[in-house]
């Protein structure tokens, strides 16, 4: 008796999405970009996409370029600013899961939660480790 294989199911509307997007060489620039301390042009790249994006990644292209905004607002000397975008980076990463778009987002929350403390204390921040993306073992850049 032969029988009929099953088709694949499509991937679901975000799985797509997410697909398209690790794909796309401007995520992995931003991606280099935000690692290099480059945090107006990563917001850039960040934002582009956030722009083209209505799906499931839309909450983590917004963090992402939140968390790069903040940066920029403490070498500015703007405070608050960057509290208050570390703390709504936070919250949208927070239900992103533990990867997404190829990007390790524990240790990204973690780099995010002691800059929030730091500032909402009064901390020095000078020891800090500055936000870094580690990339997923299978998301390999292009760059």
């Amino acid at each position: 008796m032969i029988s009929a294989a099953t088709p694949p199911e499509p991937p679901a509307d975000g799985d797509s999405e997410e697909i398209r997007l690790m794909a796309d060489l401007r995520l992995d620039a931003a991606i280099a970009l935000f690692n290099r301390g480059e945090w107006y042009a990563c917001h850039d790249g960040f934002e582009e996409l956030w722009h083209e994006t209505q799906g499931a990644s839309r909450p983590l292209l917004q963090g992402l370029l939140q968390a790069a905004v903040a940066q920029l607002h403490l070498e500015r000397g703007n405070l608050r600013g960057a509290t208050v975008l570390i703390g709504e980076s936070l919250g949208r990463l927070e239900r992103c899961g533990d990867r997404g778009l190829g990007i390790e987002l524990i240790p990204l929350r973690r780099t995010l939660r002691l800059w929030l403390e730091a500032l909402q204390n009064a901390a020095p921040t000078e020891a800090l480790p500055l936000p870094h993306l580690e990339l997923s073992p299978q998301h390999s850049p292009v760059n």
